[in-house]
């Protein structure tokens, strides 16, 4: 009996067989064998004998996922999916089912030697897995630019390295958190390495202008959280009853919601048809205009549709081998052919895509009818773990003073449309905030720290009502394109401020930014604009009237908070005592990102009224969680705070743990750990001081709510749409009184 019945997939593309296949059968096992992976032990283990091979059946998976190659490219790439499964095998066998970290550290850091992305190999191949890399890796690049060369050796060795964090859970018997286990999952599950030779596949390289954009990013996270997501589905019984892994979605689901495994599934399922309604959507709405904003030509356009189609057929392709390979849970294959499944075997998955559309069709249309300004009442606060002592700045006082007295400077009080007054932001207190944040700040820092805490929270309340409500995204990218002029790196400011918005980020910057050398000013610059460009993310979605889906909400959540302008300031803090790879490690990405999601989601929990009922608001997790769960606001917020407490405790870990470990592996001098615990401290008091500020402002408050917000239609909508272009709209209005 299998642990559950597989669910209903969203499948809405018809596989296709490459018609290689049999040639790339008999060259892959050749390879096999060339290569001492067939029966050859390792260790005293035979890994693989080619029975395994053969029922596994790699060269089918790729002839599914690749239907369009030729027969040599196709060798190729079933050679190195060969490859990856092989190195998955032989690392179970050799550094998990016993847990060998130190030896699997030994192994793990020498394979990158098989990979250069400049010159020759120079080592010497001393097993199967480094002999397979060395071949592969000398048959692949000479065809690729630098930069594709430079991807691939990342996330090739993203897939390798990342075991060890697989290993090390083993080893302490410790299951991840939802978003942990998505966020790794993408790196040790090897898809963003087979986005990349979907690239090699078509023949044609993704422009490196735009490789890096938001919108292929998510193409390639979507795709390779729905390949994992689904792999964990058939491989559930394999590697959860078999191998003992806890490197799997249904099981992290399953311990984390507390429900039965076959409803684990079942979310596991929804999780992935989001994943892919939110590739289709981003190919649909954000790919287009990001080729015309970057000028790209006729042939790169070309490169990023043979991409995402790709893509598309790696999805439809992977399912239909999971169907039928030996490795996974599938009751041996199709289901029995019955009038309720429709037709099964080779070439009928397009009868079942009616079936899937219908199947997951609820899902899509409950992301886009949420009602907005929906009355909600008061969402009672759960209690929240937060296990860090508060300390406040002695300079609070002044600078409560200093914050009114700046954004009036600012103009903020005195400007249509009036959002703030200056009575609204002294119950906003952000120097409260700032006091918590940075208890040891000087005076000057702290006003300074007010100060951007006031203009951020101003512009994120600026944005909805301006240009959300409006529909006039044209609008907020002018406006955000203008912002972009005040933060200059090497010259003055050249363009004169227009409103509160522009002055503000104009005296911000030339106050933080003027200290700085210009390299450290860029990257603050690069941290400002993250935050400014996430705006408009979420006026795509309030255009829409799209509820994001969770794990692009999650990710987008850190920007439109505003957590690469605070980390990227403390990190400019620390000089040059820290090499930069380290700030790139698991480790401290970890660390990083689990407190910045405790405090974005605490944010979300007091803000639920506020944004839901009074802003008519898509952005917010308790929202996000009852959509994707289909459940009520009280049992939503239970699961956020179930995740915070989950990346609190994580945390934790990463500080207590992972960091120690960090600073052996790379052997850094008594400064920089100095520097890096210092860091994790001010994470704490940042935490502990942003949960002080909302249980002591009175922005989120029932009673303040009521004060501060009208009626929408009462609004100061009432008297006709504001914002750049709409100033016509007001004339008629006036024409017409």
């Amino acid at each position: 009996m299998q642990p559950f019945q597989l669910p209903e997939f969203y499948m809405p593309y018809p596989a296709r067989l490459n018609p290689n296949l049999e040639q790339a059968r008999t060259h892959s096992k050749a390879w096999a064998y060339e290569m001492d992976m067939i029966d050859v032990p390792q260790h005293g283990t035979v890994i693989w004998d080619e029975h395994d091979l053969d029922s596994h059946d790699y060269a089918l998976l790729c002839a599914y996922t690749h239907p369009d190659c030729d027969s040599t490219t196709l060798d190729l790439i079933t050679d190195w999916y060969v490859w990856v499964f092989y190195f998955d095998d032989h690392f179970v066998e050799l550094y998990k089912r016993n847990p060998d970290l130190a030896g699997a550290k030994e192994y793990l850091n020498r394979l990158p030697a098989f990979m250069p992305v400049d010159g020759p190999i120079t080592e010497t191949p001393a097993n199967p897995v480094e002999r397979g890399l060395a071949d592969l890796w000398t048959r692949t690049v000479g065809s690729h630019s630098a930069d594709w060369r430079r991807r691939y050796a990342y996330n090739t060795k993203h897939l390798l390295d990342e075991s060890l964090w697989e290993l090390a859970n083993i080893s302490e018997n410790r299951l991840s958190n939802p978003i942990e286990y998505i966020e790794m999952r993408r790196k040790v599950g090897g898809a963003p390495w087979s986005a990349n030779l979907v690239e090699h596949a078509t023949g044609l390289e993704v422009p490196a202008s735009i490789a890096s954009t938001r919108p292929l990013e998510v193409l390639r996270d979507t795709f390779s959280d729905a390949v994992h997501l689904r792999n964990d589905l058939f491989s559930y019984e394999r590697e959860v009853l078999d191998e003992g892994e806890l490197s799997n979605g249904v099981l992290v689901f399953e311990k984390f919601l507390d429900i039965p495994t076959q409803d684990a599934a079942e979310a596991v399922n929804d999780l992935l048809t989001s994943r892919l309604h939110q590739f289709e959507h981003t190919a649909l709405t954000e790919v287009p205009p990001l080729l015309d904003e970057h000028g790209i030509d006729a042939e790169g356009r070309l490169a990023v549709l043979a991409y995402a189609k790709g893509l598309q057929d790696w999805q439809s392709g992977g399912h239909e081998w999971h169907m039928r390979s030996s490795r996974y849970m599938n009751g041996g294959g199709q289901p029995t052919p019955s009038l309720l499944n429709g037709p099964s075997g080779l070439g009928t998955s397009a009868a079942h895509i009616t079936s899937s559309l219908i199947s997951t069709a609820p899902q899509r249309i409950r992301s886009f009818t949420h009602p907005r300004f929906k009355p909600v009442g008061h969402l009672p606060l759960p209690k929240f773990y937060m296990p860090f002592k508060l300390s406040l700045s002695p300079h609070l006082d002044h600078s409560r003073e200093h914050a009114i007295t700046w954004l009036h400077e600012m103009g903020v009080f005195d400007e249509a449309p009036y959002i703030w007054t200056e009575k609204k932001a002294r119950n906003y207190d952000f120097a409260l905030c700032s006091a918590g944040l940075d208890p040891d700040a000087t005076a000057e820092e702290l006003d300074l720290s007010a100060d951007w805490l006031s203009w951020g929270t101003y512009g994120d309340d600026y944005y909805p009502v301006v240009f959300g409500r409006t529909g006039n995204f044209a609008a907020g990218k002018a406006c955000t394109e203008r912002l972009k002029q005040f933060m200059p790196i090497e010259s003055a400011i050249a363009t004169p401020p227009a409103n509160a918005l522009e002055r503000g980020l104009a005296d911000l910057w030339r106050r933080t930014a003027s200290p700085m050398p210009i390299e450290s000013r860029k990257m603050f610059r690069d941290a400002v604009e993250v935050m400014l460009d996430s705006w408009l993310w979420e006026l795509r979605n309030q255009h829409a009237n799209r509820v994001p889906d969770p794990v692009d909400y999650v990710e987008m959540r850190r920007r439109t908070f505003g957590a690469d302008l605070t980390t990227s300031l403390s990190r400019l803090s620390h000089g040059k005592s820290i090499p930069p790879e380290i700030y790139r490690t698991r480790t401290i990405q970890n660390m990083e990102n689990s407190a910045i999601d405790y405090a974005a989601m605490l944010n979300d929990i007091f803000s639920y009224q506020k944004e839901i009922q009074y802003e008519g608001e898509v952005h917010n997790a308790v929202l996000v969680v009852q959509n994707f769960l289909n459940c009520d606001m009280t049992r939503a917020a239970e699961v956020v705070n179930n995740l915070m407490t989950a990346r609190m405790r994580q945390f934790e870990h990463t500080v207590d743990i992972e960091l120690p470990v960090l600073f052996e592996d790379y052997r850094l001098d008594a400064d920089a750990r100095a520097t890096l615990n210092r860091y994790a401290d001010e994470l704490k008091d940042w935490m502990a001081g942003i949960l002080n500020w909302h249980e002591g402002c009175d922005r989120y408050h029932e009673n303040a709510l009521r004060e501060n917000f009208a009626p929408p239609r009462l609004s100061a909508f009432s008297s006709g749409p504001i914002g750049l272009g709409t100033s016509a709209a007001r004339l008629r209005k006036a024409a017409a009184s």
